[in-house]
């Protein structure tokens, strides 16, 4: 049930602003650069506003991770959709369920793990990331 509501944002979600809508389904999904298992929907990015942010839908799938890794000039959130995992943080495990939220601040290392079911996440990134 809970892979099934991420569908429903990676499918039918949209973003609704006053002058216009853009579907999530009409976005690609990108394979992460640097970890193998990991895709990513840029729903909001830096061209669109003008550097102050950016927000993203993260699929991680089953035992695969986001490895150790540090964002020097962004603060990162993370909310938890569907799935399970564990993210490090700063030597502090965080335990990953729906309903969940993380902040990450900037220049502190921080890794993502996923459990046996994948993990499903939005991921916000002030300054934009991308």
């Amino acid at each position: 049930m809970c892979k099934n509501l991420f569908d429903v944002f990676g499918l039918k979600g949209a973003l609704l602003l006053p002058e216009s809508r853009l579907s999530f389904g009409d976005i690609p999904w990108s394979k992460h650069p640097s970890f193998p298992g990991v895709e990513l929907k840029h729903i909001v990015t830096s061209a669109q506003t003008g550097g102050q942010f950016s927000y993203h839908l993260v699929r991680i799938a089953p035992h695969r991770a986001i490895g150790n890794h540090t964002h020097q000039e962004q603060l990162e959130t993370h909310e938890v959709i569907a799935g399970s995992g564990r993210c490090i943080s700063g030597g502090g495990a965080l335990d990953y369920q729906p309903g969940i939220i993380a902040i990450l601040p900037k220049g502190v290392p921080h890794e993502v793990s996923a459990g046996p079911d994948g993990l499903y996440l939005f991921a916000k990134f002030i300054p934009a990331l991308v």
